[in-house]
């Protein structure tokens, strides 16, 4: 799901350079303020988490390659801003060290998976759970908030190079990604839908069930349920 260099045009991602430095403006500010003393050492471990699992990637026919992200569950458990800094912080150190998704790309990968997926997982995440504090229900409401927002990450991200052919072509040539959305969105979202999604929403929902065991007063997604 990274985007290297050479696939969004400076019309793309500069604006996606700007939306990203605002929200993780606003992410630094809200986890300075809520992000309590106890939770501090989870914030280094789910950056670790994230950079780790990222680091699985697993190449599909047609140029991709897809991997599994982490921002599902770092949200449900630390809250969603605190995800779009650890997440960043991952994304970042893999483009600088490892050129892991490209440096003019930093902004686009970070908006789609450090902004949309845990905004979206969370979202997902009450809607399915409703006002249920524990059971069947809520591992169901982890399992699916992991899947559908990698998925919609999956098709950000396909938009974005999708689009490219239409709004940067020379004399009819693209300028940059070659392919347009009739080939992109099957390509980026056909592989997270039956595998990548698969593999985000068992991993949030297991690592939620061992939270929810171990420390279920630290978990952010369930604060507002009365017990």
């Amino acid at each position: 799901m990274h985007i290297p260099d050479g696939y969004l045009s400076p019309q793309t991602y500069v604006p996606l350079y700007a939306a990203f430095a605002g929200f993780i403006g606003v992410a630094l500010k809200k986890v300075r303020q809520t992000l309590s003393a106890k939770n501090i050492p989870y914030l280094g471990m789910a950056a670790a988490f994230s950079f780790l699992i990222m680091m699985f990637n697993v190449p599909i026919p047609g140029g991709t390659t897809g991997h599994a992200v982490g921002a599902a569950i770092v949200a449900l458990v630390l809250g969603p801003w605190t995800a779009v800094v650890a997440v960043s912080v991952a994304l970042i150190i893999q483009a600088f060290l490892f050129g892991d998704g490209g440096i003019t790309a930093i902004g686009a990968n970070c908006f789609n998976m450090a902004v949309v997926m845990p905004f979206a997982a969370l979202l997902v995440f009450r809607l399915v759970r409703g006002k249920i504090a524990a059971g069947w229900r809520v591992h169901l409401a982890s399992f699916l908030a992991g899947y559908i927002s990698l998925v919609v990450a999956a098709v950000v991200t396909a938009v974005e190079f999708g689009i490219q052919p239409l709004i940067a072509s020379a004399d009819g040539k693209p300028l940059y990604a070659p392919y347009g959305l009739e080939i992109a969105l099957p390509a980026m979202v056909i592989e997270h839908m039956v595998l990548f999604g698969i593999i985000e929403g068992l991993v949030t929902m297991l690592v939620l069930m061992y939270f929810i065991k171990n420390d279920r007063e630290s978990v952010y997604a369930l604060q507002e349920v009365k017990r």
